[in-house]
C-alpha cells in the first residue's frame, strides 16, 4: 500500500499491536490509542484516546485512519461504537464501505 499524500512526512508512525487488538503512536513521550474488538469478519472500534497535551495534531485521525486500512486489507466490516471513529467515517465517504 502506498503511503497517504495527505500525511505529512513528520507524522507519527501508528504501531499495531493485534495481539492486544490496539492502535497506538507516542509523540513527544505521551502516548495516544484506539482500542477494537474483532468478532468475526467484524471490527468494533471501542475507544479512541489521546491525552489533551498532544491534541489537535490530527492524532485521532490518524489513528482511526490506520484502523480501517487495516480492516480493508483485511477484508473486515467495521461497526464505529467510539463517537470520534463514527464522526470520521462520516466525513470520510470513502470509508462509509466498510461499516457493517
Amino acid at each position: 500500500m502506498s503511503p497517504d499524500p495527505t500525511t505529512p512526512p513528520d507524522a507519527p508512525t501508528i504501531h499495531h499491536d493485534a495481539d492486544v487488538r490496539r492502535f497506538a503512536t507516542t509523540v513527544e513521550g505521551v502516548r495516544a490509542y484506539l482500542d477494537y474488538r474483532q468478532a468475526n469478519e467484524v471490527m468494533t472500534i471501542t475507544h479512541t484516546w489521546v491525552p489533551d497535551e498532544i491534541g489537535g495534531r490530527g492524532i485521532a485521525g490518524r489513528l482511526v485512519r490506520a484502523a480501517l486500512d487495516y480492516a480493508r486489507s483485511e477484508g473486515l466490516k467495521v461497526e464505529p461504537a467510539c463517537s470520534y471513529a463514527a464522526g470520521w467515517i462520516q466525513r470520510h465517504p470513502d470509508y462509509a464501505s466498510l461499516l457493517a
